[in-house]
C-alpha cells in the first residue's frame, strides 16, 4: 500500500474543501453576525461532525484578540462517563509540531540555533545512506518538511513502542540506512522524522531533555498547566479515553501505548484550554498575557509558507513551520491536523482577524485525519462570520461508508462459498445442468479465481511490509479485512478451482462429449414417432 498516496489524498481532501469554500464564499456577500450566533453555529457544526463521524467525545475552544471567548464539551470523555471539559487532556497528534517549532524559534532568538546551519552542527553523528545529502540538511529544511526524508521512515517509528529513555536517538541513528528521495530544500515531503530530529536539536542546543525544555520554556510561560509529555501522568489528571475506529464504529482503547520516540513530532497530550493559550501567542506576536515567548519576527517566520504542497500537479497551499497555509474565502488561514490511533485534533488561525479555534476528539483512524481537516476548515469559515457551506458529499461523509463497505469483502466471499456448494448439489440432483454451467465456465470460475489470487497475495504483502505495524495501529479494520479475506482466499481459492475443474460436467473439454451425450440420452420420441433413442 502506497502511504504517500494516502497522505496526498488526505491533503487533497482538506485543500479541496478549502478551495470549494473559497469559491462558495466569493459568491455570497459576507454577513455580520453576533458572537452568540457564531458560537451557536460553531457548536451546531461540531455536533453535526460528531454525528457524521460517530465521534464519542469532543471539546471546542475559540480565541479572539488575546482571549478565550468560547469553550464547549460534547459527548463523553469515556464510555458511560461525563462530558469532557476544556481542561480534559487529549492526545493532540501532529499539533505537537507547532509546539516544537515554537521551541526551536525560541532557541533561534537566543542565538543557540541557526536556521540555516546544517543539523550536523548539533547532531554530529547524523547520517543517511547518502552522506553528502545528510550534510546538506539544515534546521530550516526540517521545519519546512523539505529535508528529502521519505514519509514512510517517520511512519515506521509510530509503531515502535520503545519507552526506554533515548528512544528518539536510537531511532534517528537508524536513518543511516535511509536514502532521501529528494534533494534537501527542494520538495515538500511530510515526514515525522523531521520533527523528531528537531527534538534532538533542541536537546543538543539547550542542554536539557526535550520534555524539560518544553515544560520550562513553553508550557509554563503559556500557562499550559494541563499539558503532558507522559501518558501515565496525563491519565492521573483525567485524560479522556481514546477510541479506535473499526469499520467506523468507535471501540474504546484505554490502554493503548504511546510511541515516546516520536514525542516531538506528535505525541504531546494537552487540553483545549491549553492549546487556546498557544493559539493566542501565535496570533498576538508571540505574547500570551504578560509572557513574551517569541518575538514578532519569530512568529512571522513560523507562519511564512515556503514549501509548496502539491498532488497530481495541483497546488494545495504551502507548508510553513508546523503549520499549513491556505485560504478560506479571501482570508488567509493557518491550520494543522493531528491523528494518533485513538485521538484526532485540528486547529486553525485567521491571523488577520486575530481569531482561532481548536477541536479535540477522542477517536482516531487514518481516515479521520482528512475528515477532521475538512471539519476544521469548515469551522474556520463559520468563525470568520460567513454562512456555513451547504452540506455536500465531502470526505467526512465518504470515509465512514468507505470503511464500512470493507465488510462486504468477506461477506461476498462467504456468499460465494454458499453459492458454489449449492451449485454442486444441483449438479448431483440435476445432471443436465452441467452443460448449461459449462458454457459460462470462464465467467463463473476463471474470473473469481483471479480475484482470489489477488486477495491471497494481499496479506502476504501486508505481512512483509515494513509499514505493517503502522497500518495495524492506524487502519486496524483495513488490516483485519486484508488478513481475514486473504486467508479465506488462500484456503477456499484452491478448493474452488479444484471443484470447478474436476466436478462432473464442469471441465471445458467435456462440453462437447458429455454435453452431447447427455442431451441424446434425454431425447424422448414424440407421439407416433418410431425413432429409437440412441444410447451413448
Amino acid at each position: 500500500m502506497n502511504k504517500r498516496n494516502l497522505l496526498l489524498a488526505s491533503l487533497t481532501a482538506g485543500a479541496g474543501l478549502a478551495m470549494f469554500s473559497r469559491l462558495l464564499l466569493r459568491s455570497r456577500s459576507p454577513r455580520k453576525a453576533s458572537s452568540d450566533s457564531v458560537f451557536d453555529a460553531l457548536d451546531a457544526e461540531v455536533r453535526e461532525v460528531m454525528r457524521r463521524l460517530a465521534i464519542p467525545g469532543a471539546v471546542l475552544a475559540v480565541v479572539e484578540r488575546g482571549q478565550i471567548v468560547h469553550t464547549r464539551g460534547f459527548g463523553r470523555a469515556r464510555p458511560g462517563g461525563e462530558a469532557p471539559t476544556a481542561r480534559t487532556p487529549f492526545a493532540i497528534g501532529s499539533l505537537t509540531k507547532a509546539v516544537t517549532a515554537t521551541a526551536v524559534m525560541q532557541l533561534v532568538a537566543s542565538g543557540k540555533i541557526e536556521l540555516d546551519a546544517p543539523i550536523q552542527c548539533y547532531l554530529p553523528w547524523f547520517s543517511l545512506a547518502d552522506p553528502l545529502a545528510a550534510a546538506q540538511i539544515t534546521v530550516r529544511h526540517l521545519l519546512n518538511q523539505t529535508s528529502g526524508l521519505p514519509t514512510w521512515c517517520g511512519e515506521l517509528f509510530l509503531a515502535d513502542l520503545d519507552e526506554r529513555p533515548g528512544a528518539t536517538l536510537r531511532q534517528a541513528r537508524q536513518l543511516s540506512a535511509v536514502k532521501p528521495i529528494h534533494p534537501a530544500g527542494q520538495t515538500f515531503e511530510y515526514c515525522n522524522m523531521n520533527y523528531n530530529l528537531l527534538g534532538l536539536v533542541i536537546e543538543a542546543a539547550s542542554g536539557v531533555t526535550y520534555a524539560r525544555y518544553l515544560q520550562e520554556q513553553v508550557l509554563v510561560p503559556l500557562g499550559m498547566d494541563y499539558s503532558y509529555a507522559s501518558q501515565t501522568i496525563a491519565r492521573r489528571h483525567g485524560m479522556a479515553v481514546g477510541h479506535q475506529m473499526w469499520f467506523w464504529t468507535p471501540v474504546a482503547r484505554p490502554g493503548l501505548p504511546m510511541p515516546s520516540g516520536s514525542l516531538a513530532s506528535g505525541q504531546l497530550i494537552s487540553t483545549a484550554e491549553d492549546m487556546a493559550h498557544l493559539l493566542i501567542a501565535h496570533l498576538e506576536d508571540g505574547k500570551y498575557k504578560g509572557a513574551q515567548i517569541l518575538a514578532s519576527k519569530g512568529t512571522e517566520e513560523l507562519h511564512r509558507g515556503v514549501a509548496d504542497v502539491t498532488a497530481m500537479g495541483r497546488s494545495l497551499g504551502q507548508y510553513a513551520m508546523g503549520w499549513f497555509v491556505g485560504q478560506v474565502g479571501e482570508r488567509r488561514i493557518l491550520w494543522h491536523a493531528g491523528c494518533v490511533p485513538d485521538f484526532t485534533a485540528v486547529m486553525a488561525l485567521l491571523p488577520e482577524e486575530h481569531k482561532g479555534l481548536v477541536l479535540l476528539v477522542n477517536c482516531g483512524h487514518y481516515m479521520m485525519n482528512p475528515a477532521m481537516t475538512e471539519a476544521g476548515i469548515g469551522l474556520a469559515a463559520v468563525l470568520a462570520g460567513e454562512a456555513p457551506a451547504p452540506k455536500g458529499f465531502g470526505f467526512s461523509r465518504f470515509a465512514p461508508w468507505l470503511m464500512r463497505s470493507l465488510l462486504l469483502v468477506p461477506f461476498l466471499q462467504l456468499l460465494d462459498v454458499g453459492m458454489i456448494l449449492r451449485r454442486l448439489r444441483r449438479r448431483h440432483q440435476e445432471p443436465t445442468a452441467a452443460s448449461r454451467i459449462g458454457r459460462s465456465w470462464g465467467r463463473r470460475h476463471l474470473l473469481p479465481l483471479l480475484a482470489y489470487l489477488a486477495l491471497g497475495w494481499a496479506p502476504i504483502r501486508l505481512l512483509r511490509s515494513r509499514r505493517r505495524g503502522f497500518l495495524t495501529l492506524f487502519l486496524p479494520d483495513f488490516c483485519w479485512t486484508i488478513l481475514t479475506s486473504g486467508i479465506l482466499a488462500l484456503v477456499w481459492g484452491p478448493v474452488r478451482a479444484a471443484l470447478s475443474l474436476f466436478a462432473p460436467g464442469s471441465f471445458p473439454l467435456q462440453w462437447g462429449s458429455v454435453g452431447r451425450a447427455s442431451r441424446r440420452e434425454m431425447e424422448i420420441p414424440l407421439p407416433g414417432s418410431t425413432k429409437i433413442v440412441e444410447q451413448a
